[in-house]
């Protein structure tokens, strides 16, 4: 059984026992998170589609780790007019582990 959740923008494909690196969630480590943004959820006899969203369907998770991604240097210049920045930025993500889809 899979599901397709969409959380932070982006949609997901998940199975129970995986491990998601996701936009940050306002969730402490530890605890239990629920989706309720099912786009969609496949077994073994198809696949429903909501619209947008499956009426009733939802993801459990339990949150791992909050963390930030490795830096990432952004630098942007102006060619012969002397102007010049250098910036980093470390993306906030939570990791998650899915631990059963509730169709």
């Amino acid at each position: 059984m899979y599901a397709i959740i969409e959380t932070g923008g982006k949609q997901y494909k998940v199975e129970p026992g995986d491990t998601v690196y996701i936009e940050k969630l306002d969730a402490e480590e530890e605890s239990d998170y629920t989706f309720t943004n099912v786009v969609a959820v496949g077994n073994d006899d198809g696949i429903s589609v909501g619209a947008p969203y499956v009426k009733g369907a939802t993801v459990t998770a339990k949150v791992v780790k909050n963390g930030k991604a490795k830096k990432v240097t952004v630098f942007t210049y102006k060619p012969k007019k002397n102007e010049k920045r250098k910036m980093g930025h470390r993306q906030p993500y939570t990791k998650v582990e899915i631990s059963a889809i509730n169709a």
